[in-house]
């Protein structure tokens, strides 16, 4: 699997071609950073590499924020309490996550990006789609523009990249897990109507654990029986989403790869090494997390309406609760007046708060303004 041994194909295989038959085809690529974060540690730690590795904090109230292939196959993944993580790997070695070195290896994979698209929608530091329908060098098969971009970002930053290749985004996303880590896998038209039928609807890019049961319960556990519901149905028991699930199992994706996707909220939160119990404890513990929002809005001119607070109780049960004010929030004490008295409105705590958060959205930067809504959404 050596990226360094993949080579740049003269002739385009069957699934290769057919990506380019139709005329106005378009050709999406997702590119997915393996193992990101703890790749990254391992690069730059040669005592690092071949051993379990969690990037995130090991303390008692820890947790992790990612883990390297050899951590995940004792079952560590991120989002996962460290004393978890630890209990499933004796010997798993964790790492101070350094933010600032993560986002400077991204700009770095991103201007590999920019040199083949100008169509690139980055989704976090680690994963963008590139739209190569008409790419900047004239290639004319997308698996070829791939595979040139993962063997060029493993010449300048010694990190692989799992691709995935189709017509449309969400397949091409399902697609770059097929072949983890350091693979790439084509759906072509032809394919994307089996792969997407025979699809356990958990796999579903954007469904979670709570919708995919919601699915169970209704009798649709894979591709095929969502594509057998009706559009009102679908409408009738998941709302505005009912839509997208919809046209999404009948194959249906025409949303373009957008490069100067709109930011949607700006937010901070913080574990707490203590439970905290009582409310004046609970906003000191706000404070540097109001701090945080604000010095961004601050610096980047970014405004917004609603304010969301996020808890996290000591059995890991989250809930948020958010306002939309009728203007824009211009002022840190303005956001520090509403995140409290979100907080004051859940007195009395029904369980000890291990993590709070806070985050400003329906942004100035917004395509779209939502209508005000003064009152709580509880």
């Amino acid at each position: 699997m050596d990226i360094t041994l993949d080579p740049v194909i003269a002739h385009p295989k069957p699934e290769e071609a057919a990506l380019g038959t139709v005329a106005g085809d378009r050709r999406v690529i997702h590119c997915d950073m393996d193992a990101f974060f703890a790749s990254v540690e391992q690069r730059d730690n040669p005592d690092l590499r071949g051993k379990p590795v969690a990037v995130g904090g090991s303390r008692e109230r820890g947790v992790v924020a990612a883990a390297s292939y050899e951590a995940r196959r004792f079952g560590v993944h991120s989002a996962m309490p460290s004393v978890t993580a630890r209990r499933k790997c004796a010997d798993l070695i964790f790492v101070k996550p350094r933010f600032d070195v993560y986002k400077q290896v991204s700009l770095q994979i991103r201007e590999i990006f920019h040199e083949y698209t100008p169509l690139v929608e980055p989704l976090s530091l680690d994963e963008a789609y590139l739209d190569v329908t008409e790419n900047l060098k004239g290639i004319p098969y997308a698996t070829q523009v791939a595979r040139e971009i993962r063997a060029k970002i493993f010449q300048e930053t010694g990190l692989t990249a799992s691709v995935g290749i189709s017509y449309q985004k969400f397949l091409a996303k399902m697609a770059s897990d097929q072949r983890k880590p350091n693979g790439m896998f084509v759906i072509t038209p032809e394919m994307g109507p089996a792969f997407m039928e025979q699809l356990p609807i958990q796999k579903f890019h954007g469904i979670g654990p709570a919708t995919a049961a919601k699915f169970n319960r209704l009798g649709i556990f894979t591709g095929l029986d969502l594509k057998g519901r009706s559009l009102e149905f679908l409408q009738e028991r998941f709302g505005k989403a009912g839509s997208y699930y919809y046209w999404l199992a009948q194959g249906v994706d025409h949303r373009p790869v957008c490069p100067d996707r709109i930011r949607k909220s700006v937010g901070a939160e913080n574990t707490f090494s203590n439970d905290l119990t009582e409310l004046e404890a609970m906003k000191t513990a706000l404070q540097p997390i109001i701090d945080k929002v604000w010095r961004h809005c601050d610096q980047t001119g970014v405004r917004g309406r609603t304010v969301t607070l996020k808890v996290k109780y000591a059995d890991f049960h989250q809930i948020t609760r958010s306002r939309t004010l009728s203007g824009m929030v211009e002022g840190r004490e303005a956001l520090e007046a509403a995140s409290f008295e979100l907080l004051s409105a859940l007195v009395p705590f029904p369980k000890p708060v291990r993590l709070l958060g806070v985050s400003l959205s329906t942004l100035n930067t917004d395509e779209e303004s939502e209508p005000p809504q003064l009152s709580l959404a509880l």
